[in-house]
């Protein structure tokens, strides 16, 4: 696309978004369906959160910007991962390091600090000690998905300072279906990856029993990119299924799950493509919930949350050369295909979780909704083979008690002010560093002592919000959060093959704080529908991870200064820092075409990111990101264009490269058959990069060795009854 054809483009977006400044609809004109929010589909504006809060109240609006996506959004585009989902959402990235191993990231922020979950258990997954570990919750498997973007929700703790991601799904049934026996069936094809996808899941009630069960599927070869080629090594086959059970009562229910997860999926780019280096995951989760609802007395409302989850994956691939030098212990032959296991990861963790919310409380000026909770999680981390020098085994306990409290001082106002207070000790070992992390004697071998830490992070919030004229409502928060390192940023201490770096950990770093000031609108109604939010952070001994300018073989007595190693060198440090941004998103129905309503859409979001006192920008930043689109809808059908351009990022990281902007346009066609009163089909074709453009991802430590998929069609088919 030629630069007069690009500025052409961006202005019309720019009209397209200005355009919703027009006349203001009723309030009281009804919202539409809810729309496609990825970049196939116009924006949908998210009205209530059960993410962010843990009081129940029948009042509408978030104090924190939450992004809302449905089972439809979720399905109809060509995502294998939770991070590919949610790519395009505006203050929402990935890390897109493969295609089975792509973790959001929000607001510039990753890893450790945006908390995943399904249905409000922590993932146990260990895909926060490397951007090539999988996250074992596959959007095929979800209903509903959940971002609540900033530092953080406290609800759930502050290892989330950046955010939540919160996949909802019916594994463990909470309220009673409307008919026996109900479901849905869908199927896809993509023709990127020449691949299929599916998933059937079924809800069947006897009396009070209601009873769950669902499985998925996908099978990916290696994905098409821009010029007819294929990404070598990038295939992907994930399938999982579960089962639940629930007791539904007048007062509440209890119930409990078991659900089972795998996948293989290859390592693009580089040395890990040569290899044909992949990896072969698996987790197996148990989950209990329960709620009781008491008619009398000063609690309202009892939840508690009680899950294990077993985690393990295998490095597998080609045989180095030191294979046949050092003993590994667990090292093997894969006998699926006659690859080398080089190490692995290990992870067991509990989660628990008591809420209380006390019925309302008369204070003069207006009632007082609140709930107190109690939760403990613990992971216990152990590495085999190779991997034993990467990260010696590591184990994580964290207590917290925290309270919400909502005062509502008019019909129009309302206050929230929250707080948490945590204690956690990470145990593990580590060696000892020079200052340079270049080796003084290159023969003598790294020695490991035991170490262990504790922290005790406490973190409050306050916020406002405040209904105006034309159903426009503002939020106003300020938050003050701060984090324990991590095991992983404490204890590194070698070579990570899958993601070709050699990471050094520093076992003195202090508690990460955070204060941040964000200010927001919304309206959900109307004719024209909108969502931004303005946000300010700044960050006392932020912990960062940064390439040294080193690269390292096997071992840390073959660190040498230069990039010529096989594994660039990356250490963890602290500085102060501070991060601001903008996320805006809206939609305008401009008039009515045959049954249907046409419109337009317009986003736009940015982050910065800087370290204090001019110490330069902090690495793998988003860059700006602009796009619009126009849509057409009726109760059956559905059409949307949407197209985004991301700037050229040039303020980099030191030893990091600047990185070229992409256009992307995407397109889709559905459509809704009644069947009869009880089942319907949805017919989806989705068309995404038709542009074919070259697509390099900032956050990706390999931007410059993977494009991400070329040009792609979708063909989608689901069936509910």
């Amino acid at each position: 696309m030629t630069i007069s054809h690009r500025a052409a483009l961006l202005a019309t977006v720019a009209g397209l978004a200005w355009i919703g400044t027009g006349k203001v609809a009723p309030a009281q004109e009804a919202a539409p369906a809810a729309v496609p929010s990825t970049a196939t589909a116009p924006v949908s504006i998210p009205s209530v959160s059960v993410t962010a809060s843990p009081i129940d109240t029948d009042q509408l609006g978030s104090f924190l910007p939450v992004t809302t996506l449905d089972q439809q959004q979720i399905t109809a585009g060509p995502a294998r991962n939770l991070g590919d989902v949610l790519f395009t959402e505006p203050g929402i990235t990935a890390s897109t390091f493969a295609p089975g191993a792509s973790r959001p990231i929000i607001r510039g922020l990753e890893g450790v600090r945006v908390r995943l979950q399904e249905n409000g258990f922590l993932s146990g997954d260990v895909s926060t000690l490397g951007e090539d570990h999988v996250v074992p919750l596959d959007p095929l498997s979800a209903e509903r998905i959940e971002v609540v973007r900033g530092p953080a929700s406290l609800r759930w703790g502050s290892q989330a300072i950046g955010g939540v991601v919160n996949v909802i799904n019916n594994r463990i049934p909470t309220t009673l279906p409307d008919r026996a026996v109900q479901g849905r069936v869908s199927g896809g094809w993509n023709s990127g990856t020449r691949g299929w996808d599916g998933v059937g899941t079924t809800d069947v009630r006897v009396g009070n029993w209601v009873a769950h069960f669902d499985a998925f599927g996908r099978y990916d070869s290696d994905y098409r990119i821009p010029g007819g080629r294929r990404q070598e090594n990038s295939g992907v086959r994930t399938d999982g299924k579960s089962a639940g059970l629930s007791y539904i009562f007048d007062q509440g229910f209890i119930g409990t799950s078991v659900s089972h997860f795998r996948s293989l999926y290859e390592i693009p780019g580089g040395e890990e493509a040569e290899a044909r280096t992949a990896i072969r995951a698996e987790q197996l989760r148990w989950s209990s919930r329960g709620e009781y609802r008491p008619g009398s007395g000063p609690i309202q409302r009892i939840s508690g949350w009680l899950g294990f989850t077993t985690y393990h994956h295998e490095e597998i691939g080609a045989e180095h050369d030191h294979d046949h030098d050092h003993d590994h212990g667990e090292e093997e032959i894969d006998p699926a295909g006659g690859r080398v296991v080089h190490g692995g990861f290990r992870n067991r963790s509990w989660d628990a979780r008591l809420e209380l919310q006390h019925v309302p409380i008369s204070t003069g000026i207006g009632p007082l909704n609140g709930t107190f909770g109690f939760s403990f999680e613990q992971e216990r981390l152990r590495t085999i083979g190779e991997f034993l020098e990467f990260l010696p085994p590591a184990r994580t306990n964290r207590y917290a008690g925290y309270l919400f409290e909502e005062l509502t001082l008019t019909p129009r106002v309302r206050l929230q002010a929250a707080g948490r207070a945590e204690f956690a000790r990470i145990t593990g070992s580590t060696a000892s560093f020079p200052g340079d992390n270049l080796p003084i004697d290159p023969d003598a071998e790294l020695e490991n002592t035991g170490r262990w830490r504790s922290y005790t992070p406490f973190s409050v919030s306050l916020g406002a919000l405040y209904d105006l004229p034309w159903a426009v409502q503002a939020r106003v928060t300020g938050q003050y959060v701060q984090r324990a390192p991590s095991a992983a940023e404490l204890f590194s201490r070698g070579a990570h093959d899958a993601s070709g770096t050699f990471d050094i950990g520093d076992p003195g770093l202090r508690k990460e704080r955070a204060a941040t000031a964000e200010l927001g609108l919304a309206r959900t109604a109307g004719s024209f529908r909108f969502d931004t939010s303005a946000f300010y952070s700044h960050f006392d001994d932020f912990i960062f991870r940064s390439l040294t300018g080193n690269s390292c073989g096997e071992e840390f007595g073959s660190c040498a200064a230069g990039t010529g190693g096989e594994f660039l060198q990356t250490a963890y440090g602290q500085r102060d820092a501070r991060f601001y941004g903008v996320e805006a998103k809206a939609e305008r129905d401009l008039f009515q075409l045959w049954d249907g309503t046409v419109g337009v859409s317009g986003r736009y979001d940015f982050v910065r990111a800087q370290f204090e006192g001019g110490g330069g920008n902090l690495p793998r930043i988003p860059p700006h990101r602009l796009g619009g689109g126009v849509f057409w809808r009726d109760g059956s059908a559905q059409g949307s264009v949407d197209y985004l351009h991301a700037f050229d990022q040039n303020r980099v990281g030191e030893n990091e490269t600047p990185t070229k902007g992409y256009e992307l346009l995407n397109a889709r066609i559905g459509y809704t058959a009644r069947l009869d009163d009880l089942r319907s089909a949805n017919f989806s074709l989705v068309g995404t990069n038709l542009l074919d453009s070259d697509i390099r991802n900032v956050a990706s430590f390999k931007k410059d060795e993977v494009l991400l998929p070329g040009r792609t069609v979708r063909l989608l088919m689901t069936v509910s009854f």
